[in-house]
């Protein structure tokens, strides 16, 4: 029953499901084990083709947006396929994250939503991990931001003297 309300509370759709629950109160943190069925089949991250089967898998975990007080991980073994198509083997993207991200994408909406507001600094405290983790999110979403940018139709750019105070023009 948990496992089912999990895997709903976390939009994840087939084949991946939350397969294991466990909670530690005394520690103060909840773990979503998620899985796929025996069987299941992913697209080349490659090259897209269809219906791979997995290669073999690698132990990830991310950290999760809490559950009421807890901390909350999901943790998964995420399967790379060896594909028939382009010959590549290559790891399956995860829905709930980014890949090389330890935050889920709903954390790091968060952690960039309270960076907004807050020291990077105390983002890091809130979450209970290092700053450098957090300005790892921030420089990915930033970068990612500037990368959508489009400058093609600027055709002149004004600038106010008062920019240039107190720097020297000799």
């Amino acid at each position: 029953m948990e496992s089912e309300l999990f895997t709903i509370a976390l939009g994840l759709q087939p084949p991946w499901e939350v397969v294991g629950v466990r909670f530690d109160p005394d520690v103060g943190q909840i773990e979503l084990e998620v899985g796929f069925g025996k069987g299941a089949r992913f697209a080349c991250p490659a090259c897209g083709a269809a219906e791979q089967p997995v290669h073999d898998t690698r132990a990830r975990r991310w950290r999760h947006l809490s559950f009421f007080q807890y901390r909350a991980y999901i943790e998964a073994k995420v399967p790379r396929v060896n594909c028939g198509g382009c010959g590549k083997t290559a790891q399956v993207a995860v829905p709930w994250a980014r890949p090389e991200s330890g935050f889920t994408a709903l954390m790091e909406a968060l952690a960039m939503t309270l960076c907004r507001e807050m020291p990077v600094r105390k983002v890091a405290q809130l979450f209970g991990v290092s700053d450098g983790a957090v300005w790892r999110v921030v420089d990915h979403q930033v970068e990612k931001a500037r990368s959508q940018e489009d400058f093609s139709e600027v055709r002149v750019v004004g600038m106010d003297e008062t920019a240039c105070r107190g720097v020297s023009t000799t």
